[in-house]
């Protein structure tokens, strides 16, 4: 949200799931942990802009005529904001902790920005809505835990999932959280259920160096454990985990190619909203993370 207040991109409606940050300190104030947001802010940049640019793409090939499944899509407003472009697909699901679930339907329920859209584009029979998944024709959140496909799969098809339909499944930060054996599962899972499919994964890369092991010692300092933390070695690994797991073709590229492929004149446009001092520090986070991609395709699409 702080990075959408500043101007980074346009989201109209992050501001109905999360509060306004509070007001920043002055620079001189903690120049250091100003210069590691501003990172972090450029960073996120990259990654709703790479995301989105791969989806599009998707989109676009399919024609809309696909579904989307987002994995472990928390407080996400894409839904709305495919909404707006025109760029919904068929069908688009999100999949979250029931806990997280129900404080995101408590929030569509009690703001019309929210709900409006969602009663716009659904049709046929009454749209469903209880404390832990809501569905409409063109939209669903379910409330399930990623790390058992079966009963996941349950829930998306009590919802109309659709398999035969090409499908799209994205997860941002989602994998590391699991255990390597319960990310592999998820994906076979996926690979195995799709004819036609994509996948796009971001997350953590590079694990294995000084600054990786940094990384992972101040989430753990935070009780943040980082179980799936060993497919994240290199971008060698996070392929070999997706082609071991039934995808036909992977690629992963780490951040800093992705932030080299954006646009130059929107880039220039948000160096210049905030100072950057520490270039090299930027480049080591951006080096850390990564967007791999993998896909399956009986149709040749």
């Amino acid at each position: 949200r702080f990075a959408v207040s500043v101007g980074y991109w346009k989201d109209p409606y992050i501001q109905y799931f999360v509060r306004q940050a509070k007001e920043r300190k002055a620079p001189e104030i903690n120049r250091g942990k100003l210069e590691w947001e501003w990172e972090h802010l450029t960073g996120y940049y990259a990654r709703v802009h790479g995301v989105s640019y791969l989806m599009k793409a998707f989109l676009e090939k399919t024609e809309c005529n696909c579904q989307i499944v987002n994995l472990g899509a928390g407080m996400d407003t894409l839904f709305w904001r495919l909404k707006d472009e025109n760029l919904l697909p068929r069908k688009y699901f999100e999949v979250d902790f029931p806990m997280i679930v129900a404080r995101k339907i408590h929030n569509i329920k009690s703001k019309p920005p929210l709900s409006k859209p969602i009663m716009e584009s659904h049709s046929g029979d009454s749209l469903l809505i209880d404390s832990h998944s809501l569905d409409s024709s063109r939209y669903s959140i379910v409330g399930a835990d990623l790390r058992f496909s079966s009963d996941l799969e349950e829930k998306l098809k009590k919802h109309n999932l659709d398999v035969h339909l090409p499908t799209l499944l994205v997860a941002e930060c989602v994998l590391i959280y699991m255990t390597p054996q319960q990310s592999a599962n998820l994906l076979k899972w996926a690979a195995s259920t799709f004819p036609v499919a994509m996948v796009i994964n971001y997350e953590q890369v590079n694990m294995r160096d000084r600054f990786g092991q940094i990384m992972i010692e101040n989430l753990q300092r935070r009780q943040c454990t980082l179980a799936g933390v060993e497919p994240c070695s290199s971008l060698d690994s996070q392929r070999e985990r997706l082609l071991l797991n039934g995808w036909e073709n992977a690629r992963a590229i780490d951040m800093m190619k992705v932030y080299s492929f954006l646009p130059q004149a929107d880039v220039k446009r948000i160096e210049a909203l905030e100072f950057l001092d520490e270039k090299e520090l930027f480049e080591q986070l951006m080096q850390h993370y990564c967007i791999c991609w993998a896909s399956k395709d009986s149709s040749n699409l």
